[in-house]
C-alpha cells in the first residue's frame, strides 16, 4: 500500500478526532470511528508500506474486533497454508538437535472454541496494516494521509489544534480536533510533548529481525514445519525463528544483550547459525530495535489521549503488544463517538484510562514472564556439545523449556479475554471478581460487571457478541421485570440502547441476571434482578455523567513489574 489519501482528496482543517500514527492501533481506531460514522483525520509519517512481520498473532479478542468490523474473514484466510502445523520447538539449530517440542495443531485443526464465535489468526503486520488501511477507506468520513507528521499541539480547552507537516512537499497547515489520539509508538512526540513518564525496563536487550527468503526451508532439515523454533545456544536462548507466509518468507528474531553494538550484528552469519552453513537464503530486511518492558504514568490529559505502543511496550513473546493496543482503540472508539453525538457525559473518557491502564501493566508483566521463561539468556553450557553430557543437558533443558513455555503457547485464553475492568468509574460493581486463575489457559465467561459479556451461540445462528457494537444493549432473560424505566432514562438522555428478548435457558444461566446492560464495546456495564430504583442514575453512571471517586489515602497509581525504574 502506497496511498497517500483516502477517499478524500482534501485535509479537513477541522475535525472531531486527529489520529497520529498509522500503524494498526491508529488504523483500527480510525475503522472504529469509521464503522460508528464519526469522522477523523489519520496522520502516518511514514508511507503505509511494511515489509517486516512485527506482529504475527491476531489474539481471539482482535479477531472478535475484526467480526465486528466485517474483516475476521480476510484477517483468518489471507493465503497462509491451513494445514501449516504450529509445533513450537526448542533446537540448537535447524540442522543440529531438537530439545523439546510442544505440539501445536494447523489452524485447519483447531476444534471451534466454546466460549467465542472466533479463534486466533496468524496474521503478520504486511497483511493485518493493509486489510485495516483498505477497510478505513470505505467510510468518506475517514481521512488518511501518509508522509506527514504531528510537529506541535496546544490543547486550548475546547479543542486541540495541531501544526501538520507533508514531509514530500514540504506544506505545513493547522488543524482543530475536537480531540487528538497518539497512537505513535513508544518514540511517540505526542507523548513527549505532553510530558508523560514510562515506567519499567527500559532496556531489556538489542534485538534484531531478519526478514529472508528461504523456499520450502523444512526440506533441508529434519525437524518438520513449525509455527515457531526457539534456537539455544550455549549462551541460552539466542533466537526464534517464525514461518510469515507459509511458503518462502521467514523472520529470525535475534536477542542481543544490553551491550549489544548493533554494527557488530552480521546477519547472514547469525542465519546460517540457525537453519545450517548450507541452507540458501535471501535477506529481504535487517532492522534493529529494543526490547522493553514499559506503561506510560498517564494515558490521558484534557483533550489529548494515548493508545498502543505510546503508552505500553512490552516484549513480543505471547503476541501481546499490537492486540492490547487493539484493545486501546475499541475502548477509545465507542466514547469518542459517544461524546461527539453528546450523549456520553463530561466524564466518560476519564474511564479510559482507568479501565486501560490495569490492562496495560496485566499484559506487560505477563509479556514479560513469557520472555523471561526462555528468552533471558540464561548459559546452557555444553548444549551443543555431541557428548553423554552435552545430551543429558538438551534432553533435561527440553523437559524444562516444554513444560515452562506451554502457557504462553496453548491459546492462553484469560489472557485474551479475562481482562476485566474492575474499579471502573462508568462501571456498576456487585461484588468482587473472582481471582484470576494462575494458568492463562483457564478463562470462565461471566456477566460480571466490567468484564467481556459471554457468547453463546442464538438460535438464528448468530453470536451474542453479534449483538454488540453501535449501542448500549439490555439483554432481558426470562422472569426479567419490565424495562420501561431504563428505555425511558436512556432515551431521555440520548443514549442509544437496544433491549434484545432472550429465551435459552442455557444463555439465561451463562448471564447469571435477568438484566443485563452491556456495553458499546461488548463488555458488562450493570446487571440485576430487577431494575434500580433510580433507573437515570444508572444511565448517568454507565454513560460517564458521574464524576469519579478520588484516590483516596495518598494511594499511588499501579506501577509496572517489581522494581521498576523509569525510562
Amino acid at each position: 500500500m502506497n496511498a497517500s489519501n483516502s477517499g478524500n482528496t482534501t485535509t479537513p482543517a477541522e475535525t472531531p478526532v486527529l489520529i497520529v500514527g498509522g500503524g494498526p492501533v491508529g488504523l483500527a481506531l480510525a475503522l472504529d470511528l469509521g464503522w460508528r460514522n464519526i469522522p477523523c483525520v489519520l496522520i502516518e509519517q511514514g508511507d503505509g508500506e511494511v515489509v517486516d512481520a512485527k506482529m504475527f498473532t491476531t489474539g481471539i479478542r482482535s479477531v472478535e474486533f475484526c467480526r465486528r468490523w466485517g474483516i475476521a474473514e480476510k484477517v483468518k484466510h489471507w493465503g497462509f497454508p491451513e494445514d501449516y502445523p504450529f509445533d513450537n520447538v526448542f533446537v540448537t539449530s535447524l540442522d543440529g538437535h531438537e530439545l523439546g517440542r510442544i505440539p501445536m495443531p494447523a489452524f485447519r485443526d483447531i476444534p471451534p472454541f466454546a466460549v467465542s464465535p472466533e479463534g486466533y489468526a496468524h496474521c503478520p503486520q504486511f497483511v493485518f496494516d493493509p486489510i485495516l488501511a483498505a477497510e478505513v477507506q470505505k467510510y468518506p468520513g475517514v481521512t488518511l494521509r501518509y508522509h506527514t507528521r504531528l510537529v506541535s499541539f496546544c490543547d486550548e480547552g475546547e479543542g486541540v489544534v495541531a501544526e501538520i507537516v507533508n514531509d514530500k512537499t514540504g506544506q505545513r497547515w493547522e488543524i482543530r480536533a475536537q480531540y487528538l489520539v497518539g497512537c505513535d509508538g513508544v518514540g511517540s512526540t505526542v507523548r513527549k510533548q505532553l510530558g508523560f513518564g514510562m515506567h519499567g525496563a527500559g532496556m531489556i536487550n538489542h534485538s534484531f529481525n531478519v526478514m529472508f527468503r528461504a523456499p520450502a526451508l523444512w526440506e533441508h532439515h529434519d525437524k518438520g514445519k513449525a509455527g515457531r523454533y526457539v534456537i539455544v545456544g550455549d549462551e541460552g536462548a539466542w533466537a526464534s525463528l517464525t514461518p510469515a507466509d507459509g511458503k518462502d518468507l521467514w523472520r529470525l528474531m535475534i536477542h542481543g544483550d544490553l551491550d549489544t553494538d548493533p554494527a557488530s550484528v552480521d546477519p547472514a552469519h547469525e542465519l546460517r547459525r540457525a537453519i545450517g552453513a548450507d541452507t540458501p537464503f535471501e535477506i529481504v530486511k535487517f532492522g534493529h530495535w529494543i526490547r522493553r518492558h514499559l506503561v506510560a504514568d498517564r494515558y490521558a490529559r484534557g483533550r489529548v489521549l494515548l493508545a498502543g505502543d505510546a503508552v505500553h511496550v512490552m516484549p513480543p513473546n505471547g503476541g501481546l503488544g499490537m492486540n492490547t493496543g487493539l484493545g486501546d482503540s475499541v475502548d477509545l472508539g465507542w466514547k469518542l463517538a459517544a461524546v461527539h453525538q453528546e450523549w456520553g457525559g463530561v466524564h466518560l473518557l476519564e474511564s479510559y484510562e482507568a479501565e486501560r491502564r490495569p490492562v496495560g501493566i496485566r499484559q506487560c508483566d505477563e509479556a514479560m514472564e513469557n520472555f523471561t521463561r526462555y528468552g533471558s539468556r540464561k548459559p546452557v553450557p555444553h548444549v551443543t556439545d555431541e557428548t553423554p553430557e552435552g545430551a543429558r543437558v538438551r534432553a533435561e533443558l527440553g523437559k524444562r523449556l516444554s513444560s515452562a513455555n506451554s502457557q504462553a503457547w496453548e491459546n492462553p485464553m484469560n489472557t485474551h479475554l479475562g481482562y476485566r475492568y474492575e474499579g471502573s468509574p462508568i462501571v456498576v460493581a456487585d461484588g468482587p471478581l473472582p481471582p484470576e486463575p494462575e494458568d492463562s489457559r483457564l478463562y470462565t465467561q461471566t456477566s460480571h460487571p466490567g468484564c467481556r459479556a459471554p457468547h453463546a451461540w442464538l438460535a438464528d445462528g448468530r453470536s451474542t457478541l453479534d449483538l454488540f457494537g453501535r449501542q448500549f444493549t439490555l439483554l432481558r432473560f426470562p422472569g426479567a421485570p419490565p424495562s420501561v424505566a431504563l428505555v425511558a432514562a436512556a432515551a431521555r438522555r440520548g443514549v442509544p440502547l437496544d433491549v434484545v428478548e432472550l429465551a435459552s435457558p442455557q444463555i439465561a444461566g451463562l448471564y447469571e441476571r435477568r438484566l443485563v446492560l452491556v456495553r458499546p464495546d461488548g463488555h458488562v456495564a450493570w446487571r440485576g434482578d430487577t431494575l434500580p430504583p433510580d433507573a437515570l442514575a444508572l444511565i448517568d453512571r454507565v454513560r460517564g455523567a458521574v464524576a469519579p471517586l478520588p484516590i483516596g489515602g495518598g494511594q499511588k497509581p499501579e506501577t509496572v513489574g517489581a522494581g521498576a525504574g523509569s525510562a
